[in-house]
């Protein structure tokens, strides 16, 4: 037995010592054949050690490490030098080339309409309100003058978290900011002079024009003397700064539970297209706020009145890019967003 363990001990040394090891597959299929702990020949020379005497034990485990050490060795020194070769390998590389620049990522086209609209306000002395999006009834229908039967409340047009109860409280993903403008007034007396951007939450039917969820920027100012005229006054200015001088904008009378009078305003969206030339597209509601309001959050009707207003941010994108469908905003295409870089 002892001459059948030397010869095969002297063939498997024999075998490490020539065998090719020039590729990565080649160094890995070694590896395998002598070293995996299922069927490699290291594993198989350690499960014959019960059949050998107890006597010669010692020598052959001696025998058996001495040979795994080998394999390690050979299979060391054939990384190394296989990493080597690689290392000096020429390299497919023409210095001569110009540089490519890196793609660079921009800000959406939403936030970059939602940050200009800041601007002009803020040039305007309007300061930053934000609050949350879950909101509660009172502060998202209630304190804004809707009635208990309002059809805003109904489940088509919000998406409740908490349905209220029989005393009407209730949880919901809010629909405008105005709360935003409800919190800053119970916090602070006149003069009140505030703009409130932020996501809000419709469940809608979406369109070309319209979307489950959108972006607003609402603005409340509230002092003594506040007139329609100094309303129509700022929107105007704001329309002239967003979209140059010779925009053409229009107001309609319309209906908000929380202003009276309201009105409507449209930019005239260019379109050569269209039999018209174009056509009108509403951007914003406003108004004078009501005085069931400014009640609700303890400011004296009789003593202030204020105007407030709330434009769609993609809406005002739409026309300053001339985008004719508002679903692109959300389908983070890569080739429309790098438009705007």
């Amino acid at each position: 037995m002892a001459d059948n363990l030397d010869t095969t001990f002297g063939e498997l040394e024999a075998a490490v010592a020539q065998a090719a090891l020039s590729t990565a597959e080649e160094i890995d299929a070694f590896r395998i054949r002598y070293l995996s702990k299922k069927q490699g020949r290291i594993t198989e020379l350690l499960k014959g050690i019960p059949r050998v005497a107890p006597e010669s034990r010692r020598a052959y485990g001696q025998r058996v490490n001495a040979l795994k050490q080998a394999v390690e060795t050979r299979l060391e020194q054939a990384q190394q030098q296989l990493m080597a070769q690689e290392r000096s390998a020429p390299v497919d590389l023409d210095l001569t080339l110009p540089g490519r620049r890196p793609a660079l990522g921009s800000l959406h086209p939403i936030t970059q309409t939602e940050r200009e609209i800041r601007r002009v306000f803020e040039s305007f002395g309007f300061a930053v309100a934000e609050g949350p999006e879950i909101e509660d009834d009172w502060h998202n229908f209630g304190a804004l003058n809707f009635p208990p039967d309002h059809p805003a409340r109904d489940m088509q047009d919000t998406f409740w978290i908490d349905a209220p109860d029989e005393e009407g409280k209730g949880v919901l993903l809010r629909t405008h900011t105005s709360p935003v403008q409800i919190r800053v007034m119970q916090n602070q007396q006149p003069p009140v002079r505030v703009i409130a951007p932020g996501r809000v939450y419709r469940n809608e039917a979406i369109s070309y024009k319209s979307f489950c969820l959108f972006h607003q920027v609402e603005g409340l100012y509230v002092d003594q003397g506040v007139s329609m005229a100094d309303l129509k006054q700022i929107l105007n200015s704001f329309a002239r700064e967003i979209f140059g001088d010779d925009v053409k904008m229009r107001f309609r009378p319309s209906f908000f539970p929380f202003t009276e009078p309201s009105a409507e305003a449209d930019i005239w969206w260019r379109d050569d297209s269209h039999p018209d030339g174009g056509r009108w597209l509403e951007i914003l509601g406003s108004g004078m706020v009501d005085p069931e309001v400014l009640k609700a959050v303890d400011i004296d009707p009789e003593k202030y009145t204020g105007y407030a207003f709330g434009m769609g941010v993609e809406r005002i994108a739409m026309l300053r890019h001339n985008i004719s469908d508002i679903r692109v905003l959300y389908e983070n295409d890569v080739r429309f967003l790098s438009q705007f870089n």
